[in-house]
């Protein structure tokens, strides 16, 4: 399956697994977030969601930069606050879009990420980064600091790691950003569609609403008091079992067997 866009800046696919791919394809630009970007980027993320098949969302990106964020040329030749008004909520739109998919989305990071392009990193459920790559919210260099990025990244990173990443705009490499939280993994350049796909085929194995269900609980509970976030787990984990997938598991488990998914 092929998901196609009119303006060519996101290559989309989906295998049988219902792994879909989103390519960002404007290495020109280091695929930066203009709006023209971010409505390919939405209708790509919305039709995911209304596929019951999808599994699993891998976001990459061509040429030498993951994203580069906004692009400032672009806003440095719109002076309007409603015009910027209504680029920052059109990108806040799309990043909850992912943070709201019923599906994992795994940031595939094979170069620069910068702003924006952070914060697309961040959003992202789990991330695998090439050892080359390297992370910034440099808009500080610029006069502008990266406060929507800044909204992922606290949520990813220690604080103060955080702050000090928003306040100098400094880069900081693959490994820093895995020892801090930013990713999940680092590896060579050349092994890394290798480890992006042991983290899909992992998921893949795994029943579809459980996955679901999870992504949701762990976000929720996240913003929650600690006595309303054992409520919402504990329930959520009552529903869960009430579903096939989960009373075929703990038959498996009694039976000492691997459980027998309905793909």
């Amino acid at each position: 399956m092929t998901i196609s866009n009119s303006n060519g800046l996101l290559q989309a696919t989906r295998d049988a697994r219902g792994v879909v791919t989103l390519t960002l394809n404007d290495p020109a630009r280091f695929n930066a977030l203009g709006s023209e970007m971010l409505t390919a980027l939405q209708q790509a993320l919305d039709a995911v969601a209304r596929d019951e098949d999808a599994r699993v969302v891998v976001l990459a990106a061509e040429g030498k930069a993951f994203c580069a964020g906004h692009n400032l040329k672009d806003m440095a030749a719109h002076p309007d606050l409603a015009w910027y008004q209504q680029l920052f909520a059109q990108c806040s739109r799309m990043m909850l879009s992912i943070h709201k998919l019923p599906v994992p989305v795994i940031a595939r990071v094979q170069g620069m990420a910068t702003a924006a392009g952070c914060q697309l990193v961040a959003q992202c459920d789990l991330a695998v980064a090439a050892d080359t790559a390297s992370f910034a919210t440099s808009g500080i260099h610029y006069g502008l600091f990266c406060a929507t990025p800044s909204v992922p990244l606290v949520r990813n990173v220690p604080a103060k790691r955080a702050m000090e990443m928003l306040l100098t705009g400094d880069f900081i490499d693959a490994p820093t950003a895995l020892a801090q939280g930013l990713v999940n993994r680092v590896v060579a350049p050349e092994a890394l569609d290798a480890e992006v796909e042991k983290l899909v085929q992992s998921i893949v194995q795994k029943p579809r609403v459980a996955v679901a269900m999870g992504k949701a609980l762990v976000y929720q509970q996240r913003e929650l008091g600690l006595d309303a976030a054992y409520q919402l787990a504990g329930q959520t984990m009552a529903a869960n079992m009430m579903d096939a997938a989960a009373q075929e598991g703990a038959r498996a488990f009694a039976e000492k067997r691997s459980p027998a998914w309905k793909a």
